[in-house]
């Protein structure tokens, strides 16, 4: 998707992520996140002992904690780094589907003004890529829609999307909190297609709200429970929503390599962290408790960064001694997490890609009024590129989408009739292409699936449930022939973040029905406890213009090793 309009953007920090939006209204003043005076200088209850080195550690080894990290080294911090798994990244990692190198993370750059981000996709000669917004679309007969229905009915999703936004950004202080995004979709459909006989109208209805389902898969819930309210949390930075086509992992190189040269340590798992007030002639201390392969010890540290994802937080509060101010915990407990997890499928060959395959026209494309619709933190399916005429993607391709839309022939492994959606990764550019259809799954799918999976200590087991599971859907697409020896998964690989605990046994911030103070709910977290020593780092605690994505969990780590920079004196933080 192209440029979108300014909405939200007097408030949303861009390049600045050091200022948030303080109050209860999203058009309320920006302040300092380190509370300064009104020279804008640290205030004095945060201001440490000057003239010595500060020994800072860091919990998790992942975006936000590597780019902490790499900021508070080059002002001369003694760092250490707590990660309880044996590799860096977090979330932020790939893995192999067959010969295929994937990202079982992040797979996009969520706008591209002012994204550092795609600095480093450029510096690291990274592959990005535009998609050109074709989208085939499967109904719950399993037949597909035309390529003119499938167009317009994405068209009229992201315009009621649009809609919604703005009307969050407009109205969030006066909409109720137990009103959520579908409810909005509810009253619009019900303004479509009046001129139409009701039988017709009422098809075309449902088929819309069915679509809108399709937003689970943005923000790992269901739409449900997407609060309108707060939808205006979901907005994103503006500029284009790139596909990282050759997978992050040169960027995860270069972000660790400082944290990997002063040393980090693996299979170590952080317990608890007992604080200490700053009082009058004494700097806050935190001891860090942690086990690794000598057992149970303590450290001492001036501060600690915790970057645990917000899932982890959740549910482990009693690892924080003492407890955690009320209203941080109240933030943390408020702020929903979702489920959003990827399943990666390939083949022998992609079957489907040939160009006698349906919806590959560039006439299928939609049309370029989309391109204003308001961009969202994608955190998994793109806010699509509608008539992206720089994209790669070649138009006799199969199209990169395809939504199956409340399956109703899958009843059998499916019986809720959850919607579901696959990328092309055969569209693909160049010698990023591979026979891949990579499924997005959100919510109680993400759940059944990780259940799914643990059923089966066996990986062929596993792999043969996973493709049952799926067949359903693959089997739709064009050319498929079950005979074919060829047209049958070879691999599959399932990200399952539900079933990590470390990850917080899911993924990604959003923002639920019932939320009440969401704006202020992040920036309580964004604060951390500072008197005390403790900050918290990750996506959840990003600028809104990022949150739920990797480069808000980038901007949160150089937020709070700046803000650490400057309350010890260290310099210039520019």
């Amino acid at each position: 998707m192209g440029n979108i309009g300014n909405l939200n953007r007097a408030y949303k920090p861009h390049s600045s992520p050091n200022t948030v939006g303080s109050g209860s209204s999203p058009t309320a003043n920006r302040i300092h996140l380190d509370l300064p005076t009104s020279n804008g200088e640290p205030s004095p209850m945060l201001r440490r002992a000057a003239g010595r080195i500060p020994n800072i550690g860091i919990v998790g080894a992942g975006v936000a904690g590597l780019r902490c990290a790499e900021v508070l080294l080059k002002h001369g911090a003694k760092v250490t780094i707590f990660e309880g798994r044996n590799r860096v990244g977090g979330r932020f990692c790939q893995g192999t589907v067959g010969d295929h190198l994937v990202d079982l993370g992040p797979n996009w750059i969520h706008g591209t003004d002012n994204n550092p981000m795609l600095d480093l996709a450029k510096e690291t000669n990274t592959i990005t890529m535009n998609w050109d917004g074709r989208q085939s679309v499967v109904d719950a007969l399993g037949k597909y829609l035309s390529d003119k229905e499938a167009a317009e009915n994405t068209e009229i999703v992201w315009s009621i999307i649009e809609q919604a936004m703005k009307h969050s950004d407009a109205e969030s202080a006066t909409i109720e909190p137990q009103k959520s995004l579908y409810d909005f979709f509810e009253e619009a459909v019900q303004k479509l297609f009046v001129d139409e006989k009701e039988v017709d109208a009422k098809k075309k209805r449902q088929t819309i709200l069915k679509m809108s389902e399709m937003w689970g898969s943005f923000v790992g819930s269901d739409i449900q429970k997407q609060s309108l309210k707060f939808l205006w949390l979901e907005e994103c930075i503006d500029g284009e929503n790139l596909f990282v086509a050759g997978t992050y992992k040169k960027v995860l190189e270069k972000i660790a390599q400082p944290a990997e040269e002063a040393g980090i340590r693996y299979n170590t798992t952080v317990k608890k962290l007992i604080s200490k007030q700053i009082d009058e002639g004494r700097d806050p201390s935190v001891a860090v408790e942690y086990e690794d392969a000598e057992g149970t010890r303590r450290e001492m540290f001036d501060d600690v960064v915790m970057t645990a994802p917000l899932g982890w937080l959740k549910t482990n509060l009693d690892a924080f001694e003492p407890a955690l101010p009320k209203r941080l915990q109240e933030g943390i407990a408020a702020i929903g997490y979702g489920h959003l997890d990827k399943v990666y499928i390939t083949f022998p060959t992609a079957f489907w890609n040939l160009s006698d395959a349906p919806s590959t026209t560039p006439a299928s494309r939609p049309s370029a009024a989309a391109s204003t619709l308001t961009n969202v933190p994608a955190t998994t399916a793109p806010v699509r590129q509608l008539g992206a005429a720089d994209s790669p993607v070649n138009p006799s391709h199969y199209a990169g989408f395809t939504s199956f839309v409340a399956p109703t022939y899958a009843t059998a492994t499916n019986p809720q009739h959850w919607s579901q959606e696959a990328m092309n990764l055969a569209a693909l550019p160049g010698s990023t292409a591979h026979p891949t259809l990579l499924f997005y799954t959100h919510g109680a799918t993400s759940q059944h699936i990780a259940d799914l999976v643990s059923r089966y200590p066996d990986a062929e087991e596993q792999k043969r449930a996973l493709i049952a599971w799926f067949e359903p859907y693959f089997s739709r697409l064009p050319n498929y022939d079950a005979k074919k020896e060829e047209h049958n998964p070879s691999h599959v690989l399932a990200t399952l973040w539900a079933n990590d605990e470390l990850a917080g046994y899911g993924s990604y911030a959003n923002f639920q029905v019932g939320l009440e103070r969401g704006n202020e709910d992040v920036e309580v977290m964004r604060l951390g406890v500072p008197e005390r020593g403790i900050w918290l780092a990750g996506e959840h605690t990003a600028p809104f213009v990022a949150l739920g994505t990797v480069t808000g969990a980038w901007w949160s780590g150089d937020n709070v090793a700046n803000r650490i920079v400057r309350v010890w004196g260290l310099g210039d933080t520019s």
